[in-house]
């Protein structure tokens, strides 16, 4: 949407151009050529496509001062020291001999770079009383528009040769030449205004800093980060925050602050590029609140020349305050998200007992809170009846006190668990008296989005407690009452826990599509992405962000009966994995039956899906079921890749083994398959065979689960090929980092050519514990 934004700076007819002091000359004080060509260059083309620019410039002091001191270098000599010539005495401590001197050799510099392109310019020299004086400020607001019409390029300055650089206060003048410009632009009724600056914009924290993050849209709501003001002119980031508010607030659509140590940086302003920091009217002052109100005498020309207007105040069009109110939620966002990093700093600063004692006081809390927690899941099931949800997602979303029991016991057997970070993984001497290690340490923050099942909530927010990480999550909207309540009850636990070491952000939530689209841009601060619901989901998200993303698409799972299998084995195996629990990812959906179940006049099918059917179980064919009689046509299945999440299943008769691979391939999800066969080779053929998350051999598909795993909970299952596969518990939630220590003093020179250093690269043994 910023980008969208951006694009209306190509329609700007209007624009103001400020140059300050560290733009236009060195620190030294010369001027900079190169920089002043290329404003003038852009100036230029900007002229050329039609637009009228007027030039709000610095430097002319810089520039006067050295040339003032070359003067008294060469006019001194020994008459004038020993005249007896008292020393001239500056007015209030201000040398405006400088700033007259330089403002000469200024505007001849900009008269000789535009006499290049064929473009006249023209000097206007004010001062505050210049727009404080009605009669002074007509005449400013003629002299600008006449020589606008000309196609002469209005280069203003303060005339500081009079004004003694001052720095007014009053609201109705400036204080330094960016509120100059500023005052300029709402004057002329500018569409757009660009502060040029020696930074590329506005940081949320100090440009020094190493983490600063420029920020592209200067939001009502932003902490913008300001450094220390350069040692050239008088204004500094926070003056030209001022001077963008009040150029807003005074009718200026656009303000842009940007380098003008760019070479092209005017160009790509007004072609809607991204650079520097916009500030956007609408954004800032939408036209429910009163512009008019606070911006005190300013007026601006009404575009003709005649006379003063009053300043627009008229709303932007309905699409843009939308895009406005969006972009207001994504900066609020990008604060919860950074306050989510920070406070995942504070957990992961814990020790492993002390984050174990936070899960232990979790689970008490889940149990002590039992009853609020299952009022508001009825709030939801309640609704969720109203609302005719599908009865898979109905079964996904309730609540008992059963479930909640299991919930505690999980996340105390992740709180007992041995210390998963800070683990080493390898050691080796690189050379003697250098040790390189490898251990584990948190990922940093994670976003997951769930849907229907508030239990996994409590799972989430425990393995993320255990890793380190820093979560975000977002729930679905059928289970909002629940997942609220569960997530106070985990935080307030969390922060009495450790005494208010971690603060409750360390777990945030969220409950808006719109907030999820917002996150899945902050790339710089959220570090991986955990959907777990339907396929539409993970592929909505897949191609929605830059961040990486860990899960499954879709729990397509398999059970193949080999013809060594028993069927009384077969059927207590396949009526379980579907029954169980049909909503899970991990029931089975599709059954395959080598073909002997079918040459015996289909009595050993037969069983099978009897005892489906017994079950409660729609049995749905494939084409060569359907052909073999297990199945009627009327019952055909419209698609063998199908995840059903009910009790219904697809059967399907394979010739043998291969081609049961071969179909597991081709329909699967690769999530989890499973034979059923007393025959040892042929089992570890499937299991070496089948490139599945998880493959079993006599067993439901329902062991799926990080909680059956052993892994305490799974924060979902990943069927990806990179980093954790299969139920993603505490080890998938950890990466590495390297420690290189060193005895002495190390450094790779001494390891070159003629050193006195060897490489060993020795393989040493893990320290005990690890």
């Amino acid at each position: 949407m910023a980008e969208e934004l951006r694009l209306r700076l190509r329609d700007a007819q209007r624009v103001v151009i400020k140059a300050g002091t560290s733009v236009v000359s060195t620190p030294e004080g010369y001027p900079s050529l190169v920089r002043l060509a290329h404003i003038v260059e852009q100036i230029c083309l900007l002229i050329k496509e039609g637009r009228d620019v007027l030039l709000v410039t610095s430097g002319a002091v810089g520039i006067g001062q050295q040339l003032l001191a070359k003067q008294q270098r060469m006019s001194l000599s020994v008459r004038d020291v020993v005249s007896g010539h008292p020393p001239i005495k500056k007015p209030n401590g201000y040398d405006s001999a400088c700033a007259a001197a330089g403002q000469l050799g200024l505007m001849s510099l900009y008269e000789t770079l535009f006499s290049t392109r064929q473009i006249a310019t023209s000097q206007i020299l004010v001062t505050g009383y210049d727009f404080t004086c009605s009669d002074r400020r007509e005449h400013v607001q003629y002299c600008v528009n006449s020589l606008l019409q000309l196609g002469i390029v209005p280069i203003i300055n303060e005339n500081d040769a009079v004004s003694g650089n001052e720095g007014y206060t009053e609201s109705t003048v400036f204080s330094d030449n960016d509120s100059l410009a500023s005052l300029v632009a709402q004057e002329t009724q500018a569409d757009l205004l660009i502060l040029l600056t020696d930074v590329c914009g506005v940081y949320d924290k100090p440009p020094s800093d190493e983490d600063a993050k420029q920020l592209g849209l200067y939001l009502r709501d932003c902490s913008p980060g300001i450094g220390e003001k350069s040692a050239q002119g008088r204004g500094g980031m926070q003056a030209k925050i001022d001077a963008a508010t009040a150029a807003a607030k005074g009718g200026v659509e656009h303000v842009v602050i940007a380098s003008g140590h760019e070479a092209e940086v005017i160009g790509k302003i007004a072609r809607g590029e991204n650079t520097g920091t916009l500030f956007c009217r609408a954004a800032l002052f939408p036209p429910e609140e009163d512009m008019s109100a606070s911006t005190g005498s300013l007026v601006g020309l009404n575009g003709n020349g005649d006379g003063p207007g009053t300043v627009c105040s008229s709303g932007p069009p309905d699409e843009l305050l939308e895009d406005i109110l969006a972009l207001e939620a994504e900066g609020g966002i990008r604060g919860q998200a950074l306050a989510t990093k920070e406070a995942q700093r504070a957990l992961a600063s814990l020790t492993g007992n002390e984050r174990s004692q936070i899960l232990l006081a979790v689970a008490d809390a889940l149990l002590a809170n039992t009853a609020e927690i299952l009022a508001a899941n009825d709030k939801d099931l309640e609704a969720a009846r109203e609302s005719d949800l599908a009865e898979p997602l109905l079964n996904r979303l309730g609540l008992t006190k059963e479930k909640l029991m299991t919930l505690a016991d999980g996340i105390r057997a992740l709180a007992n668990m041995e210390e998963p970070v800070g683990r080493l993984v390898s050691r080796m001497e690189v050379a003697a008296g250098l040790e390189l290690t490898q251990t584990t340490v948190p990922i940093g923050v994670l976003l997951i989005v769930f849907e229907s099942r508030p239990d996994s909530l409590p799972q989430i927010a425990a393995l993320a407690l255990r890793s380190g990480n820093g979560l975000l999550l977002k729930g679905g909207k059928e289970a909002l009452h629940s997942n609220q309540v569960l997530h106070r009850v985990i935080t307030d636990a969390m922060t009495t826990a450790s005494e208010g070491r971690v603060p409750a952000e360390a777990i945030g939530l969220v409950t808006t599509r719109s907030e999820v689209s917002a996150l899945l841009e902050l790339d710089d601060v959220i570090d991986l992405v955990i959907p777990r619901g339907s396929s539409a989901l993970v592929r909505s998200i897949k191609s929605s962000t830059r961040i990486p993303v860990l899960g499954h698409a879709e729990g397509v799972c398999h059970i193949y009966v080999d013809k060594g299998a028993d069927l009384r084995k077969a059927a207590r195996i396949v009526v379980d994995a579907k029954t169980d629990y049909p909503a899970a990812c991990n029931a089975v959906e599709t059954l395959l039956l080598h073909r002997s179940f079918v040459a015996d006049g289909a009595i050993g099918a037969s069983k099978l899906l009897r005892a489906l059917m017994s079950a409660g179980v729609t049995v749905l064919g494939g084409p060569e079921a359907v052909k073999e009689g297990l199945v009627s046509p009327g019952h055909a299945a419209k698609d063998l890749r199908q995840e059903y999440g009910d009790l219904t299943i697809t059967v399907e008769v394979v010739a043998d083994m291969e081609e049961a691979i071969a179909h597991i391939h081709k329909f699967g999800s690769s999530h989890t398959d499973a034979i059923i066969t007393e025959d040892p080779v042929c089992a570890e053929e499937f299991l070496r065979s089948v490139d599945s998350a998880c493959v079993f051999h006599n067993a439901s598909s329902r062991f799926a689960d990080g909680y059956r795993f052993g892994l305490g909970a799974e924060v979902g299952i990943s069927t990806g090929r990179i980093h954790a596969r299969g139920p993603v518990g505490v080890e998938g939630l950890l990466t590495t980092k390297w420690l290189l220590r060193s005895s002495g003093s190390h450094t790779v020179a001494d390891f070159a050519e003629g050193g006195d250093k060897v490489y060993t690269h020795q393989k040493l043994p893990l320290l005990d514990g690890h």
